[in-house]
């Protein structure tokens, strides 16, 4: 079953090659805490936060991050060469001494992305929102990345 997804044979069932390796990760890094109060391996805990989608059209490219409970003034947003960076610190009050956990998924801590832009952009041209905890940032193309029409003689 596992080659008729990873091949591309069709599956009502289809899920990522990696995603057993995730949940067995996980499993892990809640066994370890459970017992020792922390993970047992930090790196291999991290967590892709925030998650993003990068889209483009002809003229721009649109990153959308999800960033709950962050306030936009807590964000560092940079561009260079072909690199946005997506810096900030996710809090979470705490939950008092005394708790026991069930399930413990979400995290708190700083957190920085570096999202590789497929083509070059225009730093001049840079516009950032948030709203409802989503974060857009929208970067102009260069103009010598935009798709130009070729007439044929």
């Amino acid at each position: 079953m596992f080659a008729r997804r990873l091949f591309g044979y069709p599956s009502m069932n289809w899920e990522h090659p990696f995603a057993e390796l995730d949940r067995m990760s996980r499993q892990m890094d809640r066994l370890s805490t459970a017992v020792l109060g922390r993970p047992a391996m930090p790196w291999m805990s991290a967590k892709v936060f925030p998650a993003i989608n990068l889209t483009e059209d002809t003229d721009k490219y649109y990153v959308r991050a999800e960033l709950p409970g962050i306030k936009a003034d807590g964000l560092d947003i940079q561009v260079q060469n072909r690199n946005l960076t997506i810096t900030g610190e996710r809090t979470i009050e705490s939950e008092g001494e005394s708790v026991r956990y069930h399930r413990r998924e979400r995290e708190a801590g700083k957190f920085s992305r570096i999202i590789s832009l497929p083509g070059d952009i225009d730093a001049d041209k840079v516009e950032a929102k948030m709203l409802n905890g989503m974060l857009t940032v929208a970067i102009a193309k260069a103009e010598a990345s935009k798709p130009r029409q070729i007439a044929v003689n």
